[in-house]
C-alpha cells in the first residue's frame, strides 16, 4: 500500500510545520446544504440500514459458529454499544462508487470487506484494551476484565485470523495487500506509541503519523478497496484512500479532546487516561509550544505527574494554554480536506451521507 506507507502517513507537513497553531477554517460546505449541528447516525446510516442489519448478524456468527466458548466473548465485543462506522463507511463508499460505475448493486464483495473491516477493528480493541488493562470500554465491561487476558488475546487472535482468511478469499491482490498493511501499520502506532510515552519532545507530526497508524489507516485501506470492488478509476480509488484517511485523522484528534472534555461515564473509560498514562495526544503538544505556559506543563509530563495533584494541574493548564483550541483546529482541517476528497463522487443519497458523516464527527466538539 504505497499511498499508506508515503504519502499516507505524512500529513500535511507546511500545516503542522514547528507544531504552530492551526489557524481555524471553515469547513466546506457541500453542495450548500452546510454541516448541519444535528445531524444524527441514524440519518447517516440510511442508505445502508439493510446492510448494516446483515452485517450485525453476520459478525456474531463468526467466532460462535467453531467455538461457542467463545460465543460470549463474541456477543459482549459486537454488542458493545458501538455505532460499527468503519463498516457503514464501507458501505457507504461501496454505494456511492457503484453508482459511479453504474453497477446496479453493491456485490457481495463489498458486504464482505465491510465485515473484515469491522472484525479487524474490533480485534484492534480487544488487544488494546489488554496492553492498556482498560476495565470499560464504550461504558460496558471489557472482555479481558470479564474472561481474563488469555481469552481477550485470544479473541483478537481468532479475529485478526478469520479477517486475513476472508481477505485471501476476496481474491483481489490490489485489497489484499491494501487491507494486509493495515494490520502492519496497527503494530507501528502501538510501538511507536509505546516508545514515545511521557516525551515531551514528540512533534504534531509524530503524532499525525501514530494517528495514521493506530486509526485513520484502517478507514483509508478500507474506503480505497471498497472502490476497487466498484471498479472505478484510480483517479476515485485514490480520492477514496484521501477522504477515509482524513475522516480518520479527524475522527482520532477529536477523541482526544473529548478524553479532556467528556466525563468517564459519556467516554465509557475513565477521563483522562491517555495524559495520565503518558500518551501525548494534540492538545497537549499544542499546549507543550505555548510560550508561557509550555515549560510548566512539560516539567509536570515528564515527573510523570508523582506529585499529588499534577496530573489535574496538568489537566488545566492544556485548557490554559489554547491546546482545546488549536485541536478543535487541526480536527476542523483533517474535515475540510475529507469532504475535499468526494467532489469526484455524483450526487447521491450515498455521498450527502458520506459527506454528513465529516460532520457527524466535528459535532462531537462543535
Amino acid at each position: 500500500m504505497e499511498e499508506a506507507s508515503t504519502s499516507g502517513s505524512s500529513v500535511d507537513g507546511e500545516f503542522l510545520e514547528n507544531n504552530a497553531l492551526p489557524a481555524t477554517s471553515l469547513a466546506v460546505e457541500p453542495e450548500g446544504k452546510g454541516l448541519s449541528s444535528s445531524v444524527s447516525s441514524s440519518e447517516i446510516l440510511g442508505p445502508v440500514v439493510a446492510d448494516m442489519q446483515q452485517l450485525t448478524v453476520n459478525l456474531r456468527s463468526v467466532v460462535g459458529e467453531r467455538h461457542p466458548m467463545l460465543m460470549a466473548a463474541a456477543d459482549q465485543i459486537f454488542g458493545a454499544g458501538g455505532k460499527k462506522l468503519r463498516p457503514a463507511i464501507v458501505f457507504l463508499v461501496a454505494r456511492a462508487t457503484a453508482e459511479l460505475a453504474g453497477l446496479r448493486n453493491i456485490t457481495e464483495r463489498h458486504r464482505r470487506l465491510a465485515e473484515i473491516t469491522e472484525m479487524i477493528h474490533t480485534a484492534s480493541l480487544v488487544h488494546d484494551d489488554v496492553l492498556d488493562d482498560c476495565s470499560t470500554r464504550r461504558g460496558k465491561t471489557t472482555v479481558n476484565s470479564l474472561y481474563g487476558s488469555r481469552v481477550a488475546v485470544l479473541v483478537g487472535d481468532y479475529l485478526f485470523a478469520q479477517s486475513s482468511w476472508f481477505l485471501a478469499n476476496l481474491d483481489n491482490l490490489e485489497v489484499i495487500k491494501l487491507i494486509s498493511q493495515v494490520i502492519a501499520d496497527f503494530a507501528n502506532g502501538e510501538i511507536s506509541q509505546a516508545a514515545s510515552l511521557f516525551d515531551t519532545d514528540i512533534t504534531l507530526q509524530q503524532y499525525m503519523d501514530k494517528s495514521f497508524y493506530k486509526t485513520a489507516t484502517l478507514i483509508a485501506a478500507s474506503c480505497k478497496s471498497s472502490a476497487v470492488f466498484s471498479g472505478v478509476s484510480e483517479e476515485v480509488k485514490n480520492a477514496m484512500f484521501e477522504y477515509g484517511r482524513h475522516l480518520g485523522l479527524a475522527f482520532q484528534v477529536v477523541d482526544d479532546i473529548l478524553d479532556f472534555t467528556q466525563t468517564s461515564e459519556q467516554l465509557g473509560k475513565p477521563q483522562g487516561q491517555d495524559l495520565a498514562t503518558g500518551n501525548l495526544t494534540a492538545p497537549v503538544v499544542f499546549a507543550l509550544s505555548h510560550p508561557h505556559h509550555g515549560a510548566e506543563l512539560e516539567a509536570l509530563v515528564q515527573s510523570e505527574f508523582a506529585e499529588q495533584g499534577s496530573l489535574e494541574r496538568a489537566f488545566a493548564l492544556v485548557h490554559t494554554a489554547g491546546g482545546m483550541s488549536a485541536a478543535r483546529s487541526l480536527a476542523r482541517q483533517e474535515a475540510d480536506l475529507a469532504l475535499e476528497a468526494l467532489r469526484c463522487l455524483p450526487a447521491c443519497r450515498a455521498k450527502r451521507s458520506l459527506e454528513m458523516m465529516v460532520g457527524y464527527v466535528l459535532d462531537r466538539v462543535y
